[in-house]
């Protein structure tokens, strides 16, 4: 799989900061925060390049992985609550040991970027990982994930292992979210989550991804 991104650069006095965000915006992608639990929305094209960006973060422990959908539209079924706030995505690694405090400054001071293409493994060819539930809810395991939101953005901050292990959330959605809505006219709901049973979550709420084909 290619994956086209902007590689993006900003300074804050002595540090460097690199930021990677998707070459073409994901319009038809949303992030809801509902206070206990957060709801994504996606299409095909953005199901399958968030994958590729998941991935992408596992790999990339030295950068913020930044997915812009805050001032997106809503799918045409699917109006926000009341009170409902949509955010941005930033995933990265827990080695950057980057402070979410830091991100408006950082989002802020940005240079224009450099377009590049990166070289994932090809999502069609993936296995999903042979997860030992026992492993996954030892007390001394640190691959889970551990959110933080600031500045109106959704941090996700974890391993390579986890970030590799949970991209087929999003693979699923992509791969299977087009057939199964056509053919279920009276229930059109292909969904995923990353649940708290699963083992993936420390410090995080669960986010429930659901696939959707009509847009405003």
């Amino acid at each position: 799989m290619k994956l086209p991104i902007t590689l993006h650069h900003a300074r804050l006095g002595s540090q460097a900061f690199k930021v990677i965000r998707p070459a073409r915006p994901l319009t038809h992608a949303i992030l809801l925060d509902h206070d206990r639990h957060l709801d994504a929305y996606v299409d095909q094209d953005a199901a399958q390049r968030i994958a590729g960006l998941w991935t992408l973060a596992a790999s990339s422990p030295g950068a913020l992985v930044h997915l812009h959908m805050r001032g997106n539209r809503p799918p045409s079924r699917e109006l926000p609550d009341a009170g409902t706030r949509q955010l941005d995505l930033v995933l990265l690694h827990h080695s950057l040991q980057f402070a979410p405090s830091r991100w408006k400054e950082v989002r802020g001071r940005l240079d224009q970027g450099r377009p590049q293409t990166v070289k994932l493994p090809d999502p069609g060819r993936a296995t999903e990982p042979a997860i030992d539930p026992a492993a996954r809810h030892h007390r001394e395991n640190r691959d889970l994930f551990h959110q933080h939101v600031h500045a109106e953005t959704l941090f996700m901050t974890g391993s390579a292992k986890v970030f590799k292990d949970t991209a087929r959330h999003f693979l699923d959605v992509a791969r299977h979210g087009p057939g199964y809505v056509p053919v279920h006219p009276s229930y059109p709901h292909f969904c995923t989550e990353f649940h708290s049973n699963d083992g993936t979550l420390g410090d995080a709420r669960e986010i429930h991804i659901e696939y959707c084909d009509e847009w405003d």
